[in-house]
């Protein structure tokens, strides 16, 4: 698969992501506003199920009436055909199963529950500080790998470098802050073979950066992007969108393996 191929595939995989995210938040919202409104979360999951088995059902109306372009030969358009016939007949598969999916509702229900007692008694608690995230710190236990010591020419100025490293470091939970540069350090240990093995196939000098690509492979702020990826992906998804450059981060994630492994805004 030729690198513009990777691109393209790369950004139909961020892309689905994306929907998919924006699916669950949407039907959590739903279920909750309407369980305020007194509706029954029975039909919650009946309401909801329906609304994504028709939106399925809008798919399955579009594919069946896609035709093969004009002036195709016989053989071209049997294939189209079976190959219509196939996709349109999944997608039936799907609503129906949609349609009748039973206690997701119910379930959400019981999530929101807790996370309302939850919220209700860390309310009643007096919170203890989170740790600060010494920035310095940080950028100088990622230099201290090997890997990310590609030639200083290729890094960024120190203005783009801090503010990638601030809206990276936002995703590190507090209870995870205290000892989060050593425990970068030991990320690296444990990851070097995959990290040298990125910035090989990725970084400055390699055919796909050529095209102005895959910027932030080989930076010294990208080892806390990678760790956040595999560690937190959804929220380092969710601090990163409409901060920075969405592009950065999809070119990391597709080099790193995690393929913007978002829901991805």
């Amino acid at each position: 698969m030729s690198t513009e191929q990777h691109d393209a595939y790369g950004e139909e995989l961020s892309r689905i992501s994306q929907h998919q995210s924006d699916a669950v938040t949407a039907r959590i919202t739903v279920l909750e506003a309407l369980t305020l409104a007194g509706v029954s979360p029975a039909q919650v999951n009946e309401l909801v199920s329906k609304l994504e088995a028709g939106a399925v059902a809008g798919a399955h109306t579009w594919i069946s009436e896609n035709s093969p372009p004009h002036g195709s030969e016989q053989a071209f358009e049997d294939g189209w055909f079976k190959g219509v016939r196939a996709v349109a007949s999944q997608l039936l598969q799907i609503a129906d199963t949609t349609a009748s999916q039973l206690g997701r509702a119910e379930s959400n229900a019981l999530q929101l529950a807790r996370i309302r007692q939850q919220n209700s008694r860390a309310q009643a608690e007096a919170p203890a500080p989170a740790a600060v995230l010494d920035a310095d710190e940080v950028r100088a236990a990622a230099r201290r790998c090997t890997w990310a010591c590609a030639d200083p020419a290729h890094f960024f100025d120190a203005e783009a470098s801090a503010e990638i490293l601030t809206v990276a470091l936002s995703a590190v939970r507090d209870e995870e802050r205290a000892d989060y540069a050593q425990h970068l350090e030991t990320f690296a240990d444990r990851h070097r073979e995959r990290l040298e093995k990125m910035l090989r196939a990725y970084g400055p000098g390699s055919a796909p950066a050529e095209y102005g690509r895959y910027a932030l492979v080989g930076q010294p702020e990208s080892l806390v992007i990678c760790e956040r990826l595999e560690t937190a992906p959804l929220l380092m998804q969710g601090v990163w969108d409409g901060e920075l450059e969405d592009t950065f981060l999809d070119d990391l994630a597709y080099a790193w393996g995690a393929h913007r492994h978002r829901p991805r805004r």
